[in-house]
């Protein structure tokens, strides 16, 4: 017998015979096996969209990201992370801004007290949240320079917030 021995031939993978079915030949593969037959390669989970979304998360950012980031770094307690797709500000557990991680995109979120909401959604240039308003959260787009300064305006209002709700949650442990 001349069996056909292909990269997987110790696993249990089934194929479709194409002649004895209308169904494409790919219906019954395994996920390893489809890169092969299309001929694209499989890109691992968790490296990102790519090269640019990967150099961006090691330089801390790219454009108004960056800038973002270095200002909202300095701050005391801060802890900048990405977290799907976009950068995520902490202060200890409570998350007070996002920022989109890819340079194309620029609607800041971020959360605010229900004063501080009030206060933002006056301003035509911000916008409630299109699924968190109920929760104080509000978005802004960072297209300019001169954008920067009213979104850092905000996102200090949104970092004294949560800072204050997490002391306000320390104080109640004792």
């Amino acid at each position: 017998m001349n069996k056909r021995r292909g990269p997987f031939h110790g696993a249990n993978f089934t194929r479709v015979d194409t002649i004895k079915t209308f169904r494409m030949a790919t219906a019954r593969l395994s996920m390893a096996e489809c890169p092969q037959l299309s001929g694209m390669v499989r890109r691992f989970r968790g490296m990102g969209k790519g090269r640019k979304t990967r150099r961006a998360l090691e330089r801390g950012g790219i454009g108004p990201a960056q800038r973002l980031n270095e200002t909202v770094a300095r701050w005391t307690g801060v802890r900048i992370t990405p977290m799907f797709g976009r950068w995520g500000y902490f202060v200890g557990d409570t998350l007070f801004a996002c920022f989109p991680v890819r340079e194309k995109e620029r609607d800041l979120w971020i959360r605010l007290t229900a004063d501080d909401q009030r206060r933002a959604l006056a301003d035509t240039r911000v916008r409630p949240h299109r699924r968190f308003s109920r929760k104080g959260w509000i978005e802004l787009d960072v297209e300019e320079i001169e954008d920067m300064g009213r979104a850092v305006r905000w996102l200090r209002r949104g970092y004294v917030a949560a800072g204050r709700s997490v002391r306000d949650d320390s104080e109640g442990d004792d």
